[in-house]
C-alpha cells in the first residue's frame, strides 16, 4: 500500500444475513479478547519484572508470557472457544497488531495514555487484511480475498457474499489500478453494520478543481460557525441543542429502566424495554452526529473547491474544552474535525491549507495594525468596534478573519 501514491477511505452501509450477524459478533469478540489478552500479559510482565531478586518460578513465568506474546498458537490453544466460533486468525492479529500500535503512539505523543482493558460494548469492530495472489500482476477491486462482486455486493473472507449501499460506485469505475488494503467491520449501537476500506492507488481519486487564485481567511467563533475574510457568514446549526431536551427526556426514560432492571434483579440485556429505549437513545445521538458531520462536511468541501489557499486559526479544542461555560457550544460545533477535514481535502483537490497563530488577531485593526491593550482590549461580548488609532468601524469576527488572512500571507 505504501509504494501507491494516492490513498482513501471508504465506508459502506451492509446488510449481513442473521447467520453472517453471528460469525460478525464471534470475531467482535474474538478482536476483543485478543486485544486484552496483550493487555494482561504486559500487565503481569510489569508487576513481575519489579521483583529485583532473581527467583526461578519469577524467570520461567516471564520466559513463558514472552513468548505467549509473540505467538499467536498459545492464544487459540488456551482459548478453545476460538476455534468453536471459527473465529479468523487474521482478526486476532490484526488485534495484536492494533495493541501495539496504541503502544507506540503512547511513546510519540504521550496525550492518549497506555492500552487499556476494551470493555463489552453493544458496538464494535473488527479488521481483516486483505490478500492477492501472486499470480495477479494487477491487483484491483475484483481480484483480492476482498472484493466488490458488482454494484451491491461484496465479497469477505471469513463472512462470504454481503450485500452493500453507499458511495463506492462513482470510484469503481476506475477499478484498474485500485488496490484495497485493510478491511474494518465494524457494529454501532442501533444494530447497523458497515465496512470500511483502505483503497490505494497511483491516480488520484478525485478531480483536482481549476486554479481560482482567491485566497480566503476563515476565523472561528462561538456566535456563527465561521466568518470569512470576505465577510460571509455561516451560521451555527447547533445540532445537540436543538435535540438536547428531546434528548434529555429520552435519557430519563432510560435510566428509569435501568433502575427497575437493577431493583427486580434483571439482566439489562434481557429486559427488552430497556434495550427499546436505549436504541431509542441511540439513534438520537446518531441522528445529531450525522447532521454535524454532513454539514462539515459540505462546508469543508465548499471552502477547499472555490479558494486556491485557506487560512484558519490554530485551535488546541482539548484546552478550550476545559472552560466549563463554553464546552458544550465548542463540542457541538465540532472545530477539531471541521480543520482535519480541510487538511486532507485541500490535499485531495490540490490546493493550499494554513493554520496560524490566533494571538492578537482579535485585538489587532486590520486597516492600520494597531493592538487593542490594557483598558482598550475588547471583550467576548465586544461585537463590533472601532478603532481608536484610524477610526475604521469593525465586526469583530470579520476583522479576526482578514487578520488571520493577512499572517499566512
Amino acid at each position: 500500500m505504501n509504494d501507491y501514491q494516492y490513498h482513501y477511505g471508504l465506508k459502506v452501509r451492509c446488510y449481513p444475513s442473521d447467520k453472517q450477524k453471528q460469525i460478525i459478533e464471534h470475531n467482535l469478540n474474538g478482536s476483543r479478547f485478543a486485544y486484552n489478552e496483550m493487555v494482561a500479559i504486559d500487565r503481569e510482565l510489569y508487576n513481575l519484572r519489579k521483583c529485583k531478586l532473581y527467583i526461578k518460578q519469577v524467570q520461567n513465568r516471564i520466559d513463558y508470557l514472552i513468548e505467549r506474546k509473540e505467538s499467536t498458537k498459545y492464544l487459540f490453544g488456551l482459548r478453545s472457544w476460538l476455534n468453536e466460533f471459527n473465529v479468523g486468525t487474521d482478526v486476532t492479529s490484526m488485534a495484536i497488531r492494533n495493541y501495539k500500535a496504541a503502544w507506540n503512539m503512547f511513546i510519540k505523543v504521550h496525550t492518549t495514555g497506555i492500552p487499556k482493558f476494551h470493555k463489552k460494548q453493544h458496538s464494535g469492530s473488527f479488521q481483516l487484511p486483505n490478500r492477492y495472489s501472486s499470480k495477479i500482476t494487477t491487483p484491483s477491486l475484483f481480484n483480492g480475498n476482498i472484493k466488490f462482486i458488482d454494484n451491491k455486493h461484496m465479497n469477505v473472507s471469513l463472512i462470504g457474499h454481503i450485500r452493500v449501499s453507499g458511495s463506492h460506485k462513482r470510484i469503481m469505475v476506475e477499478h484498474s489500478n485500485i488496490r484495497i488494503g485493510t478491511l474494518t467491520v465494524s457494529k454501532d449501537a442501533i444494530g447497523d453494520y458497515y465496512i470500511s476500506l483502505q483503497l490505494a492507488s497511483d491516480s488520484p481519486f478525485v478531480q483536482t478543481g481549476k486554479s481560482t487564485g482567491d485566497s480566503i481567511g476563515i476565523d472561528l467563533n462561538t456566535e456563527n460557525f465561521l466568518t470569512t475574510s470576505n465577510g460571509d457568514v455561516v451560521e451555527n446549526p447547533r445540532y445537540y441543542r436543538k435535540n438536547k431536551k428531546r434528548l434529555a427526556k429520552q435519557q430519563r426514560i432510560l435510566s428509569r429502566r435501568h433502575l427497575r432492571a437493577k431493583k427486580e434483579h434483571r439482566r439489562l440485556l434481557d429486559s427488552k424495554n430497556y434495550q427499546k429505549q436505549r436504541i431509542i437513545v441511540a439513534k438520537l445521538h446518531n441522528k445529531v452526529c450525522n447532521r454535524r458531520t454532513n454539514f462539515l462536511h459540505e462546508t469543508s468541501t465548499a471552502l477547499i473547491k472555490n479558494h486556491d489557499l485557506v487560512v484558519a486559526e490554530e485551535l488546541r479544542s482539548k484546552n478550550l474544552l476545559k472552560n466549563h461555560a463554553l464546552a458544550m457550544s465548542i463540542s457541538d460545533v465540532g472545530w477539531g474535525t471541521f480543520l482535519q477535514m480541510l487538511e486532507y481535502k485541500a490535499e485531495m483537490y490540490g490546493k493550499a491549507f494554513i493554520k496560524v497563530d490566533p494571538k492578537y488577531t482579535t485585538q489587532t485593526c486590520s486597516n492600520c495594525g494597531y493592538v487593542m491593550r490594557g483598558e482598550e482590549k475588547l471583550t467576548i461580548s465586544d461585537r463590533t468596534w472601532s478603532c481608536p488609532n484610524c477610526n475604521q468601524y469593525h465586526t469583530r469576527d470579520h476583522n479576526a478573519a482578514q487578520n488571520i488572512l493577512a499572517k499566512a500571507m
